[in-house]
């Protein structure tokens, strides 16, 4: 089945130094989507980054995530962190929709899946 793996918190960094957090996935379908999460304290996830194989090197904020899918690695980068970086970041990873006779519709495994792993980075 699919699934993801990613760097084991906490992650220690300097401020305005460069973070990385990997992630790697194993997923049935080659044109998956992948997803950076990332969960300030006392906050819900929110949405950080969504990359694909039409965008492989989806920005944010000074956040970059690049998809290689020969390694299987969807790893997560900033430049210069700052203490306000401080959160836990959730890698994952889900089936892509496909074109059907009728439009838009899930791949034959039913709802959409979401595999995810964790990792806390704290400057």
């Amino acid at each position: 089945g699919d699934s993801v793996n990613q760097t084991e918190g906490p992650v220690t960094v300097s401020e305005r130094a460069l973070m990385t957090l990997n992630c790697t996935y194993q997923a049935t379908y080659s044109d998956s989507y992948h997803f950076w999460y990332v969960q300030h304290l006392n906050k819900a996830p929110q949405l950080l980054l969504k990359g694909s194989t039409t965008n492989q090197r989806p920005e944010h904020e000074g956040f970059q995530a690049t998809l290689v899918q020969s390694d299987s690695s969807f790893h997560l980068q900033k430049r210069a962190v700052q203490a306000s970086d401080s959160a836990v970041y959730y890698c994952a990873l889900s089936d892509t929709v496909t074109q059907g006779c009728g439009g838009a519709e899930h791949k034959p495994k039913g709802s959409r899946r979401l595999k995810s792993g964790r990792g806390i980075f704290s400057p």
